[in-house]
């Protein structure tokens, strides 16, 4: 089960810094590409064995003269439907103010654990100010510097307190498949097939569920858990940003996945928006499988599949080796095939290659094509094995790992994924230094 943390408040009490402090210990889904900024929104912590995500939602704030009304309200309530803990953060330079009462009075009716933060008690003379914050009737805070990071672990501590203990699950090894995708890119007709009864997607009534619904799928040949985020409903007084919504909704349920079918339109090919789903897949290192949806109702040439591919591929970059599949749900064309690629890629994202291949099939290519020298020193790199984790990640020992740049990581990841089955699965490289022992 996913554990999803929401940082609230209003602008300019340090959420953004709070966001990045909990999300250095592990990388934050920061990407400088056009058309991917909202992805930096979203990003993951781990603290005392337990791994969380973290999302930020004051960077929404466009401006205008009812800030609090507009924007912001928006994104906090989703972000409060989703989240499992809330961290409130407040300033105690400025005290409370009308926003903070505001967004209390929306946090009171989630019912959700909620957790005051008292952000920029850079000093100890500024805990006694923090006494005012009592006042909101949310408990005791926590006085933090998000700057400096001080009181962030004795925050973190009881915060993954409130993290529910994972339950047994009754198909545990089997793949578990979540169909992603923007609103009306074909999840639900493709739900609706594979299940073979109807779903609804939206519903008028108020404070219906939002939890992913898990279904075993068990037809011809193919035994799989399909994570249903079709039928996730949404309230209907919440009128969202359905981009900022349809990402966090993909997020959970990417986060419970091992593969995902991601679904574009094909009349309207990939947008923005779908690579900021793309690359929280990527930076979940879940298996992918991009379909292409609504194909029959395009004008084709020959070449039409050629081209579609090659400008996905170009805007997925660099993470191009993902398979590709052009379909139709209602006419059920290469639905057999998704599901046959999608089991292919499980099947990758769990491949155990041999220290022994590794070595055989690499370090000659390294050899033929070593990393340039850098201030005159030569990288040798002597041996690679595969790391004991769950998704495939490999370590290259050599000498001078720091002057590995980070084109040559991608030349060894295009290499490996020419001679070893990783089509669809994001792969991590570290290089290392030579253990004693070896030198």
């Amino acid at each position: 089960m996913s554990n999803i943390v929401a940082i609230v408040g209003r602008p300019n009490v340090g959420k953004s810094t709070l966001f990045n402090r909990l999300t250095e210990s592990r990388q934050a889904i920061v990407d400088e590409q056009s058309g991917v900024t909202r992805d930096r929104h979203y990003g993951f912590s781990e603290w005392n064995g337990k791994s969380f995500s973290v999302i930020d939602t004051g960077g929404y704030v466009k401006g205008s003269d009812d800030i609090f009304e507009g924007e912001i309200r928006k994104q906090v309530d989703v972000a409060i439907e989703e989240a499992n803990v809330i961290l409130f953060v407040v300033d105690v330079e400025s005290g409370i103010t009308d926003h903070d009462d505001a967004v209390v009075k929306m946090l009171r009716r989630s019912k959700k654990k909620i957790f005051l933060v008292v952000n920029k008690v850079d000093n100890p003379q500024r805990i006694p100010a923090s006494s005012e914050f009592y006042k909101l009737g949310l408990g005791d805070p926590y006085c933090i510097s998000s700057v400096s990071g001080t009181g962030t672990g004795e925050l973190l501590d009881d915060l993954v307190k409130e993290f529910p203990n994972d339950a047994p699950d009754p198909n545990e090894g089997l793949p578990k498949f979540a169909i992603i995708g923007q609103p009306n890119v074909g999840k639900s007709s493709l739900l609706n097939m594979l299940v073979g009864e109807e779903r609804s997607i939206v519903t008028p009534i108020a404070g219906t569920t939002r939890d992913t619904i898990n279904k075993r799928y068990n037809k011809f040949g193919f035994d799989f858990v399909l994570i249903d985020t079709a039928g996730i409903r949404r309230k209907a007084r919440v009128k969202e940003d359905l981009e900022f919504y349809s990402v966090l909704r993909s997020l959970r349920a990417i986060e419970d996945a091992d593969v995902c079918l991601f679904m574009i339109d094909a009349s309207s090919g990939i947008n923005a928006q779908d690579l900021a789903i793309f690359h929280l897949i990527e930076k979940n290192r879940k298996g992918v499988v991009i379909i292409v949806n609504k194909w029959d109702l395009m004008e084709k040439d020959q070449d039409s599949v050629k081209k579609f591919t090659e400008t996905i591929r170009e805007k997925i970059a660099p993470f191009t080796d993902v398979p590709i599949i052009f379909t139709s749900v209602l006419t059920k064309q290469r639905i057999q095939k998704t599901l046959e690629t999608a089991v292919e890629v499980f099947r990758h994202r769990k491949e155990r290659i041999p220290t022994s291949q590794l070595n055989e099939v690499l370090l000659p290519l390294i050899e033929r094509t070593p990393p340039p020298a850098t201030k005159g020193k030569y990288i040798k790199i002597k041996y690679v094995t595969q790391l004991p984790t769950h998704t495939p990640q490999f370590a290259f020992f050599c000498n001078l790992p720091q002057y590995i740049s980070e084109s040559y990581t991608r030349f060894i990841e295009n290499k490996m994924r020419e001679h070893f089955p990783l089509s669809g699965v994001p792969i991590e490289i570290y290089f290392r230094s030579k253990v004693k022992e070896e030198e």
